[in-house]
């Protein structure tokens, strides 16, 4: 069950959203000031918040920073001012969305459907990057990028770099190597070859002398990210 916090202090807004937020299988947590937001969000977790903008001992926007610097969830604002230097603020802080009271609670709903499926999206796409110093594997696209220019490599090349950065900072063997990779026609990859190839690599990562990727002589490579 996804789990949303609710800061806001005005109780006819609290019953009424809470029970249609139940009613759509939310649990909803409830925080009537910064302090409690505050204190609830370095406690405990959530899939997202909503903030009203005025609160009794301050505004929306100080636990928006809070929540931005701590997790990666998105923020609805709530707010009843709607100037455009209030919706520009709270967008520049990082919020994903608004709504100004009064509001629909279907369309709020929608709205917060919609950032979650964003948010899920966002989510997928980062668990299949793969990041080491200036380097990112985009294994959904079987993309290399160098300081964000992309780098052409063969399948095998992508396969075997591919390999070691999933293992960074740890000894990849060249039989574990060599017994994983295949070249294109199916063919086993043998010992000469494997050098070859990471050699490859290395001049088009321009990492000539081995930084990126070390040899441990007589056994194998480390990709270092440290």
């Amino acid at each position: 069950m996804l789990k949303i916090l609710l800061v806001e202090d005005n109780e006819t807004i609290i019953m009424g959203l809470k029970y249609s937020l139940e009613q759509e299988k939310f649990e909803v947590e409830i925080a009537k000031n910064v302090v409690t937001a505050q204190a609830k969000i370095k406690k405990e977790e959530f899939n997202l918040c909503l903030l009203d903008i005025t609160l009794p001992d301050g505004d929306g926007f100080e636990v928006c920073n809070l929540v931005k610097n701590k997790t990666n969830i998105p923020v609805i604002f709530l707010t009843a001012r709607d100037e455009e230097t209030n919706v520009v603020k709270g967008l520049d802080m990082g919020a994903d969305d608004y709504v100004i009271k009064p509001f629909r609670t279907r369309e709020l709903i929608s709205r917060i459907r919609s950032v979650l499926r964003r948010y899920e999206t966002n989510t997928d796409k980062e668990q299949n990057q793969i990041k080491c110093k200036d380097i990112v594997i985009d294994d959904n696209l079987a993309k290399v990028y160098k300081n964000g220019r992309e780098i052409i490599f063969t399948s095998l090349e992508y396969k075997i770099l591919l390999l070691l950065l999933k293992n960074k900072n740890i000894l990849v063997t060249r039989e574990n190597l060599l017994d994983k990779i295949w070249d294109i026609a199916g063919n086993f990859v043998n010992d000469n070859t494997l050098t070859v190839y990471i050699k490859r690599i290395r001049e088009k990562l321009d990492d000539k002398d081995g930084k990126i990727i070390q040899t441990v002589r007589g056994i194998g490579y480390r990709v270092v990210d440290e």
